[in-house]
This record gives C-alpha cells, structure tokens and sequence, in this order.
C-alpha cells in the first residue's frame, strides 16, 4: 500500500477511498490510518452521516467496536464548513452523502488536505451506491476490501439484505444483512426475485 511506502509526512493532497461490501473492514481501515496521522501530529477531523447511529451518535465506530471521535452532519457542505486548518479529513459512510460530496473532496484535495474516505460501493441490490462511484473516478488511491461470503466462504462480493425493504437506505447489521460473493449474491437476487412472485400469486 502506499502510504506504508512514503509514511505520513506532510504530502500534497489526496483521496483515497476504502470501499467494499458489509463487514469488509472499510471502517477499521480509516480508523487504522486516522490513528497513525493522529500519531504523527497531524491535525484530524473525522465525518460521518448523522443518521447512522448504530454503535454512537458521535463517534465512528466498526463492527468490531473500534472507535474514534466524529462529528455527525447531515450534508456535504456541513463538511466543508468545518473542515478548515485540518491535514487530514475522514468521512465514512460516505454513500449516505449528497452528490455535492465529490466536490467537497475535490476542493480539499487541490488545498493540500489528505481526504480518507470509506463506504459501500454497491447497494443491496448490486447497484453504484450514491457518490462513491465518483469519488472512486477521480481518487488517488483505492483500496477495495472485502468480507467473506458466508454461504462458501469466497471473497464477497456484495451485501445481501435478508429483510424484506425497498429503500436504498437501510441501516443495519448481520441481522440485516449478508456478505456474499457474486455467484451467491446471484442466486440470492433470484430466490429473492421467486418468493416475490410467490407470495403475489397467493395474495390475488
């Protein structure tokens, strides 16, 4: 990876995205090398969406209880305002921002901030999830991490979800949701599809 090759010193700016399904490790990831920026004195600031609440309102915290402080906000502007006199931005669940996030990170960057962003690239039906797709076009760097399939044990590839919602937007945990890789995912996308059309039949 490169930052293992040329340290944390003062560099010009840059986005690297950590994206990946569920459970992959995206957060753990920009925990990891928000710490060492911390460690080597550089000034932090940490993001997050302010409707994921599932481990803390405040702080950015993975599927493994590993955690760091953030500040919640609700918009892509939100960050920019506040983003000021900072080397190093975090934001994660970057999917649930507005599309006006490319942008924002754009402008860091050209400022000399290091942006470290992490999120879903597809959502639970397999589709480009929010900004991300963008942000992958125009970053420096990007690492794509991946769970493990829980029904054969490949790379994953996708996030299932096992609870019958429509809405792109869903929080939720393993109760939730399921890494899969492609082939599983397919399979579970077309039994998905059947029980559908099952269940209209017997409701007419």
């Amino acid at each position: 990876m490169m930052e293992n090759l040329i340290g944390e010193g003062h560099r010009p700016g840059r986005i690297e995205v950590v994206c990946g399904s569920m459970f992959s490790g995206k957060t753990e990831e920009l925990i990891r090398r928000l710490k060492r920026a911390k460690i080597a004195r550089q000034r932090v600031i940490i993001f997050k969406p302010v409707l994921d609440t599932r481990y803390s309102d405040k702080d950015v915290v993975s599927h493994d209880h590993n955690s760091i402080h953030s500040i919640p906000v609700d918009t892509s502007a939100a960050i920019a305002s506040q983003a000021k006199g900072y080397d190093v931005i975090g934001i994660d669940e970057a999917q649930f921002f507005d599309e006006g996030l490319l942008n924002v990170c754009n402008r860091l960057a050209y400022q000399g901030v290091r942006v470290i962003i992490a999120g879903l690239d597809m959502d639970f039906q397999g589709q480009p999830f929010g900004p991300i797709p963008a942000l992958l076009a125009v970053a420096d760097e990007v690492t794509k991490v991946h769970a493990i399939c829980v029904k054969c044990g490949n790379l994953a590839y996708a996030s299932h979800r096992l609870v019958k919602n429509s809405s792109q937007v869903m929080l939720g945990e393993k109760t939730e949701y399921e890494p899969l890789c492609r082939e599983c995912f397919r399979k579970a996308l077309e039994e998905d599809k059947r029980n559908e059309r099952s269940k209209d039949i017997f409701d007419n």
